[in-house]
């Protein structure tokens, strides 16, 4: 049976894990946005690009993503830096 300090120790270890696949799914969750929004952008340029208008929102759509996923690999890499340093 473990003792108080061995118990606490497997409650830190086990709460690091969740928070670590808390934070891939999140990021997970950044890419497939930016995905979807990177295909939404590509859709409009390619199938309703006829006026200048709806071009503009397909490059806005398509930046928008590539800056979602950005933001979200930068958050990951903060979030695990953060997290590594508190072993």
């Amino acid at each position: 049976m473990l003792t108080k300090e061995g118990d606490s120790a497997v409650r830190d270890q086990l709460a690091l894990m969740r928070t670590r696949m808390a934070n891939e799914r999140t990021l997970l969750a950044y890419l497939r946005t930016a995905l979807m929004l990177l295909a939404t952008g590509g859709t409009i340029l390619k199938l309703l690009a006829e006026t200048l208008p709806l071009m503009i929102v397909g490059w806005l759509i398509i930046v928008g993503g590539i800056t979602v996923g950005g933001l979200g690999v930068l958050r990951f890499r903060h979030f695990k830096k953060h997290y590594l340093s508190s072993e």
